[in-house]
């Protein structure tokens, strides 16, 4: 499958025939669609009282441009007026929208999928991720093309064509917990991958403006990813042998729309993803003690630091916006995903790199640590990631209602999938929503052991085929 139409948005491969990827067809309907349940949820009795306002930002993939376009020019036969802000990360136009009072964003970014890829990511005036409900509605607009366009005097125009990196950066400095002046003072050298795409802009120029000395390792934004774009460590063998071979204190690794970040340690080793948000939310407890989220797949050590600091931890279902909605709920002062998601809602409530690493070294300068000195001082767990290919047809459901059985004995959730935590380690299984498998995801104090449950979980389900 190319074309993934999920409640967050669509993405798909470009190319190929309409409705089998993201072609401009592709691109035009799902636009006007977003553009309608604009109109119906901002006049509901039906009567527009002025022009919708919708910010549009893209990461640097080759496809871009065409997509931008072809989007900014749809929104304008919708009857809506573009704030177009180009190059951006996802988190500068999610702030982009509130900054600008728009009643909505879109950004055109396929986040951590190759180059092939792009995709469409819907925000509602809030600049966050639309909800289940909301992104079904857009969903069924397109799947019974019920949108309509205005005439000539009611079309849109482009109101704005101006970075918002300038004002992004400046938010992130202003915040409390950031001190500009100690990280100066720190006289950091960091390498700096950013994939080619638009990390390659805003994330040198945040650095440069704290007092650090940056080494550029693929900033040029040019779509041209220098490696697979996900940054997980089998990716980053490059900034690795760089950080060492420069003598600087840290890397930090952005994917392609800058909303996830991988932190290398001095000596080239992998801080490992899902601590960014345990070092993140360390800091942020110490100095304003409260609760935490993240999703079920991410790393215990959350809870763990969370207790430590005198807080609750709560678990939400995967996706950021299920997180968001479990953070309000809790009232959570950070959260986030363990893929190096950190979202930290006194700056707004989404994924962002950026807060991520001025948070993180505002710690390293207040505390006088190397990187691999703070992560040794956090519990050491390990995640196994794997999947079970299924046959197309195969009553996922059914499996996982047996496996919730089976250990009913142990502490289980069963709000996305089915995770069972044991005393000492723990198993998530998941179903896909666009693949005939199950996800299983195991943590336990080590590779060894994670990667035993995962092997007893697995020969359990296939017991079960």
């Amino acid at each position: 499958m190319t074309l993934i139409k999920s409640i967050s948005g669509i993405r798909g491969t470009i190319g190929g025939m309409p409705g089998d990827a993201l072609t401009p067809i592709d691109l035009v309907k799902f636009t006007a669609s977003y553009s309608q349940w604009l109109k119906e949820t901002t006049f509901p009795n039906g009567t527009p009282t002025r022009k919708l306002r919708v910010v549009v930002g893209r990461d640097a993939r080759l496809s871009g441009q065409m997509v931008s376009d072809i989007v900014e020019g749809t929104l304008m036969a919708s009857g809506v007026d573009v704030i177009a802000i180009g190059l951006a990360a996802t988190p500068t136009t999610e702030m982009a929208v509130t900054g600008h009072g728009a009643d909505g964003g879109i950004i055109l970014t396929a986040s951590h999928n190759p180059k092939q890829w792009n995709a469409l990511k819907l925000l509602n005036r809030n600049g966050e991720f639309l909800n289940a409900a909301e992104g079904a509605r857009v969903l069924a607009i397109a799947e019974c093309e019920g949108y309509t366009f205005p005439e000539i005097d009611g079309i849109g125009t482009v109101i704005a064509r101006e970075s918002y990196d300038r004002q992004h950066i400046e938010a992130v400095l202003a915040l409390p917990l950031v001190d500009v002046e100690a990280v100066r003072a720190a006289r950091f050298k960091m390498v700096v991958d950013a994939v080619n795409s638009v990390g390659g802009i805003v994330m040198p120029a945040l650095l440069r403006a704290m007092g650090v000395e940056v080494v550029e390792l693929n900033c040029t934004p040019d779509g041209k990813f220098a490696h697979n774009p996900e940054p997980i460590p089998e990716h980053l063998t490059e900034i690795s042998a760089l950080v060492p071979a420069a003598g600087a204190d840290l890397g930090i690794v952005v994917d392609p729309d800058v909303d996830r970040l991988a932190l290398i340690n001095e000596d080239g080793t992998m801080f490992g993803e899902e601590y960014t948000l345990v070092a993140v939310a360390d800091y942020v407890l110490s100095q304003t003690p409260g609760n935490t989220v993240s999703n079920l797949s991410s790393s215990r050590a959350l809870a763990d630091v969370t207790a430590k600091h005198g807080g609750s931890y709560a678990a939400a279902a995967v996706g950021e916006v299920n997180v968001v909605a479990k953070m309000r709920e809790t009232n959570a002062v950070i959260g986030g995903e363990g893929n190096g998601g950190v979202i930290y809602p006194a700056l707004h409530s989404g994924r962002d790199a950026l807060v991520g690493v001025a948070l993180l070294l505002t710690y390293l300068a207040k505390t006088g640590k190397r990187l691999s000195e703070l992560k040794a001082t956090y519990p050491a767990y390990y995640i196994s990631k794997n999947r079970i290919d299924l046959i197309p047809g195969t009553n996922v459901d059914g499996i996982l209602a047996k496996m919730k059985a089976k250990y009913a004995s142990e502490k289980v959730n069963d709000i996305d999938g089915v995770k069972i935590d044991f005393p000492t380690e723990w198993v998530h299984l998941r179903k896909s929503n666009t693949e005939p498998i199950i996800r299983i995801y195991a943590e336990s104090k080590d590779k060894a052991a994670a990667e035993a449950l995962a092997n007893r979980i697995i020969a359990d389900i296939k017991g079960l085929l």
